[in-house]
């Protein structure tokens, strides 16, 4: 039977990460006890997620960390942290501090106050959803006895911890299993040190292809400016400036086209600035956060999606634009090669080039039939290789794996046999 999984995130909900939310549902009706853990949840953005307020008892699965700034506050909130975890699971408080003890000395009340919403829950799994959340956590899995899965999912390998040489030494060796989105990731991964043995599962992101469909075909229009879609958190990795450097270069081959841009971030003072210097005030604007009905809905009325990263471990907008119909124009950057088929599903430049967007949307601006079949082939890659229910019953065969390997180590121990749960080599 499924156990009571913890899955760690620095928010929920958030906008911006809708699979998060859709895991987490997907998990609970095949009958996982999940559980939330975050560091902050925002009253604002349950509105864009009425499906969790449906779940009865969602409030209780949802875990705020204790506050770890100001410190004075902190050291003022932590005899009451110690006093919930006691009381919450007396023997997983016990056992942390008898094992942290041993391990840190007087350090692991401080470890313990941090961790206390995890010793609290006692899950059978722990589940960090961004490798940058676990390098520094995975003495968890010998103080609760709690196998750990890590995911990566891009900026973490990509820049966290470049300057510092075996950043993520803890990970590759105490998780139980890795979780990657693509081939990419986990090739980027082994650069970083990472054992080619270690047990890992590639699962790429996936979307709701029902709510993501065009009911009618999409009209071929021949005239008229192309919409230009982008949807994404306003951040420099995104690439937000060569994308408004190609839309001025088919303004200045004589191309019109409207660009519109959904999500909000700490980028937009500078992507703000980057078009006023571009003088495309009156071509590009800004429609801020929105939910996914906004950006279904902008979707239907886009001719293409660009997407011009220069970092990026798979990117679900890419999915959705895909599943909507929409070629796609985007760079190589990291996973995007494994997420669009170049030439069938949209065109796959080479990342800081907006000159070869330009030429890809210039493309697709004068052949308006082959956007709609791109559009087409888009929808049918998408719905066959990245649904919902699939990406759902990958993640429920990882946990029942490493549950599994979990039992057995613990029965092999019993016989006086000490095995390595990474023994054997990895699952992709």
């Amino acid at each position: 039977m499924p156990g009571r999984l913890a899955l760690v995130v620095p928010k929920f909900p958030r906008a911006s990460e809708t699979f998060i939310v859709s895991k987490f549902m997907g998990l609970l009706e095949r009958g996982w006890d999940v559980h939330v853990v975050c560091d902050g949840s925002e009253r604002s953005a349950w509105d864009h997620f009425p499906n969790l307020r449906q779940v009865p008892d969602i409030r209780r699965r949802v875990h705020r960390t204790w506050p770890h700034l100001p410190h004075w506050k902190a050291a003022l909130m932590a005899p009451a942290a110690l006093l919930e975890c006691l009381f919450a699971a007396p023997g997983a408080s016990a056992s942390y501090l008898a094992r942290g003890g041993k391990r840190f000395g007087a350090d692991v009340l401080r470890r313990l106050y941090l961790d206390a919403a995890l010793v609290a829950l006692n899950p059978n799994l722990i589940h960090f959803e961004f490798g940058t959340l676990g390098a520094e956590r995975m003495h968890l899995s010998q103080l609760l006895d709690a196998p750990i899965v890590v995911s990566f999912r891009g900026f973490d390998l990509n820049y966290v911890g470049l300057d510092e040489p075996g950043y993520y030494d803890a990970v590759w060796r105490d998780a139980s299993a890795l979780h990657f989105l693509g081939e990419d990731l986990w090739q980027r991964a082994q650069r970083r040190g990472c054992p080619p043995a270690k047990p890992h599962f590639l699962i790429p992101p996936a979307i709701d292809t029902d709510f993501f469909e065009r009911k009618e075909p999409r009209a071929v229009d021949r005239g008229g400016s192309l919409r230009i879609l982008s949807v994404g958190r306003l951040e420099w990795k995104k690439g937000y400036e060569d994308a408004l450097v190609a839309v001025q270069l088919l303004g200045a081959r004589g191309i019109p086209c409207e660009y519109r841009i959904v999500g909000d971030g700490s980028f937009l003072g500078a992507v703000a600035f980057a078009r006023h210097q571009l003088g495309l005030e009156d071509v590009v604007t800004f429609l801020g956060e929105t939910d996914r009905s906004v950006v279904r809905e902008e979707m239907l009325r886009a001719d293409v999606f660009l997407h011009a990263a220069v970092s990026e471990g798979f990117c679900n907008a890419v999915l959705e634009a895909q599943s909507m119909g929409l070629p796609v124009v985007c760079t190589d950057a990291d996973g995007l090669g494994e997420n669009v088929e170049s030439g069938v599903t949209g065109f796959v430049v080479s990342r800081r080039s907006p000159a070869a967007l330009a030429d890809a949307l210039a493309r697709l601006a004068s052949d308006p039939d082959r956007r709609r079949r791109m559009g087409e082939a888009g929808r049918r890659r998408v719905a066959s290789r990245f649904r919902l229910e699939d990406q759902i019953s990958a993640f429920d065969a990882l946990y029942r794996s490493v549950l599994e390997k979990g039992s057995k180590a613990e029965t092999h121990r019993d016989a006086g046999e000490v095995r390595e749960l990474g023994e054997g080599g990895g699952r992709q």
